[in-house]
């Protein structure tokens, strides 16, 4: 739960839906909506529409809570370049919390109960790759990442304890070649949100940073093809078969 003294202000922006929630005491205020290219022009109404309806303003905030990446290239750097700009105008600190953490905790808070202590987010990254990190929930309060995220072809997400787990995300959608979780693990459809952003929040109010420190995680240095490989990839495709 957040803390009662908590003011927070926390987004997600790395997916096509588009997460907002102000934290002010035990109250919160929720918003989701289309997100993807729409969040560069929908995000800022909606957060101080938000703060309006919690009685805060900027300048109140104990922290400007942010989901970092990866995710969506435009998204993450759009949710980057917003913190930044709240953040130097109001003069409050920025918490960025990884995307994948993110998912995981959204997860573990939708998951029916007794879910798997092993959680593994897998967003789709798109390109046909998927962005996987793995998590144990080690407390009520606490997820500790097994490894670093990782990117990789859905048919190659590798699960390297053999354990079941609660596999949660949006790559189960668009990619029917996932790799099969072991046996005993349960699905779950979740996206990283605002709601699982203010949860993390409660406990990292001592790792905030200055504004020009909220920087986008990025795990994949390529985010397009260009147009030679677009065209290569085409050929490939129409190629007929050699028997």
């Amino acid at each position: 739960m957040t803390p009662p003294a908590s003011r927070l202000l926390a987004f997600d922006t790395s997916t096509d839906t588009l997460s907002v929630g102000v934290s002010h005491g035990t109250q919160q205020w929720l918003h989701s909506g289309p997100g993807a290219a729409q969040a560069s022009l929908t995000l800022i109404p909606t957060l101080l529409q938000l703060l309006e309806q919690a009685g805060l303003r900027l300048q109140d905030l104990d922290a400007i809570v942010l989901s970092r990446g990866p995710g969506s290239f435009t998204g993450v750097r759009t949710a980057c370049a917003v913190a930044q700009g709240l953040a130097a105008a109001s003069g409050r600190p920025v918490l960025p919390i990884d995307t994948l953490l993110a998912l995981a905790e959204e997860a573990r808070a939708l998951a029916p109960q007794p879910s798997p202590q092993l959680i593994t987010a897998v967003l789709d990254a798109r390109m046909n790759e998927v962005y996987a990190q793995h998590f144990e929930a080690a407390g009520p309060q606490l997820l500790r990442p097994l490894g670093p995220c990782r990117l990789s072809a859905p048919e190659d997400l590798a699960y390297p304890d053999g354990a079941a787990r609660l596999v949660a995300g949006n790559a189960m959608d668009a990619y029917p070649q996932l790799s099969a979780a072991p046996p005993g693990s349960v699905y779950l459809r979740a996206l990283p949100s605002a709601a699982a952003l203010l949860r993390l929040a409660a406990g990292r109010l001592d790792q905030v940073v200055a504004a020009a420190q909220a920087l986008p995680l990025y795990v994949r240095d390529k985010v397009a093809q260009t147009t030679q490989e677009r065209l290569a990839l085409k050929a490939g495709q129409a190629a007929p078969s050699v028997p």
